[in-house]
Order: structure tokens, then sequence, then C-alpha cells
């Protein structure tokens, strides 16, 4: 969870009269919270010390959930590199209910610093009700190609359709939902990472490291052996996706810089207006015209996944 906590920066639960004697009435179970004190009421011992908003996020999204039987403890928070940007990570037992007792905790922690808080409302009830909704098990999920990037996703999509690829096959992934939510799927056969231009993403995660480092999450998923296909000049990427065991299919607007890795086990370019396209010990795959009505990354992304699974080619 993400956290710019604005005015809230300067302002330690020391400052606010009786912050932690609203805060326990609303949650006597935070008694049992240790912190880093190691001991029973070690929080509360934070709390009168003076203690920081997402900190205290932290601890009521973790309450919240036992208090609806489910038994978790686990949380950190750090700051995110930036004045007033936090990232903090609590355990839970059921990813709709975690997503919920974010938002929910973030509105206690508010009312208790203004003086408002008087009782948790529905919160619980509306939380037990989530929990007994079903989870689908990520770990059923396979997908034969998944696909994220800042753009091109749905043109990538079309393209792979128009080359044969049945659509029932291809997950398209956006950035903002894996940083939300994680992957929906947990193996593919061939990941395709457009580019790390992220747009959809808070503006820290669209700084080029992180970006970077957002969309490689799909190769955490790759099958062993299997085959992402990124920019040949993503080189941070490319290291990623060896280390995790995958291998590259490279694409790039121009031959020099498709040629240059050569440790792809395929290649794709534009030369003149044709797509290019070679394989590992350098047998090449018809060439074909670059089209107009579609993205170049598209194509020559889609044109790679078609010659690694040899998926018919389109006209």
């Amino acid at each position: 969870m993400d956290l710019a906590v604005g005015a809230y920066e300067e302002i330690s639960s020391a400052d606010v009269s009786g912050f932690r004697e609203r805060l326990e009435r609303a949650m006597p179970g935070l008694i049992e919270h240790q912190c880093s004190e190691g001991e029973r009421g070690g929080f509360l011992t934070r709390l009168d010390l003076g203690t920081y908003a997402p900190h205290i996020v932290e601890h009521v999204a973790l309450e919240l959930q036992n208090m609806i039987g489910h038994d978790v403890g686990y949380g950190k928070t750090r700051g995110a590199g930036a004045p007033g940007e936090y990232t903090l990570v609590f355990e839970y037992r059921h990813p709709a209910v975690a997503l919920r007792a974010a938002t929910l905790a973030l509105g206690i922690v508010r009312r208790a610093f203004a003086g408002t808080l008087d009782g948790l409302g529905d919160a619980v009830n509306e939380l037990r009700a989530i929990s007994a909704s079903p989870i689908l098990e990520v770990a059923e999920r396979h997908a034969s190609i998944a696909i994220t990037g800042g753009s091109a996703r749905e043109a990538t999509r079309a393209e792979l359709e128009r080359r044969g690829v049945c659509s029932e096959k291809v997950v398209e992934v956006a950035p903002a939902l894996i940083l939300a939510e994680g992957l929906p799927f947990s193996r593919c056969d061939v990941a395709i990472i457009t580019d790390a231009a992220l747009t959809d993403v808070p503006e820290r995660y669209r700084e080029a490291e992180n970006a970077r480092k957002l969309v490689s999450v799909l190769c955490d998923a790759a099958s062993e052996g299997g085959i992402v296909i990124a920019p040949a000049g993503e080189q941070e990427i490319h290291d990623y996706a060896r280390k995790q065991g995958c291998r590259l299919a490279l694409f790039s607007l121009d031959e020099r810089g498709a040629l240059s890795a050569d440790h792809a086990v395929a290649r794709a370019w534009v030369a003149g207006n044709c797509i290019r396209i070679r394989l590992a010990g350098g047998r090449h795959v018809n060439d074909e015209a670059a089209r107009d009505d579609a993205p170049l990354a598209a194509q020559l992304a889609a044109a790679l996944a078609a010659a690694v699974l040899g998926a018919p080619r389109g006209a």
C-alpha cells in the first residue's frame, strides 16, 4: 500500500490529546500488538511515545482483520524515497478483505486524529461479509501469453489474434493492476513487455528504474525456460528475465539495436518497410511488410511470439 500523507507528515500520535484512548476504545485488540517493543501492549506504548500515520494505518488494517477472526500480525512501514510518501505491507487471509481493510484503516486513523472517532460503525460487519466471498485461486490459472507495458498492449493482443492466436490464451495486464493486485495468473509461456514508459501508475512508479522493476514482475510468472519478449534496449529487463531462467526474444525499430543482443533466442527489427525476424542460429523467418494501422512495437512483439511459438502467420 502506497501512502502520500500530506498534512499528517509532521503530526504524531503523541501530539494529539486523547488519540491513544480513542483508538484503543474502538479497537481493544490493539493491546495484543507487540510492535517493535516485543511485548504485549507494545504498539500502545508507541502511540504514547509518538508514532505517525502510516505506521498506525498498518496496525489498524491488521486489527480490523483480527476482529473478524483472521489471525494476522505481520506488517512493515517504510519511507518510499520521497518526502511524505510511504510504502507499507500487511498480512492478510483474503485479498478482497485486505483491500477494503486498507481503505477503512485510512478513514479510522483520520477520524482518530480529528478527535471524531467514536466507534467503527459497520466496518467489521462489512469485512465479515466480504470474507464470505470465494477466493479465486491464482495458482490454478495458466496463460499462454501475457502482455504488459505502458502502451500497445491492446494492439499487441489484436496482432496476436490476427496471427491466429486464440484470444482466450492471451491475458493483457495493466501495470496499475500489477501494482494494486499482483498478477491474475500463476504461470505463462510467453511474457510480452511492450515498453517501460508507464502512465497509469503513481508518479514514482513512472520513474525509469521503478517502471522497469514493475513490468519485469511478468517474468516472475514465466514458466521455466519460458520466453520473455521485450525491447532490445531495455538491458535491466533482460538481466532480470535471465536471472529468472527465462529466454529472451527482443525487438527493435532498427537492425543495429536488435542484432546487438546476441543472447536472444529470436530478434525482430524493421528494415525499410519490412519486419525481419532472425531465430537463434541465424535462421531467418520470411520477411513481411510493416503496416500503418498498428504500432510497430505491437507488430514486432506479435511477430516474435508467432515465430517462437510456431503460430500461424497472418497475411
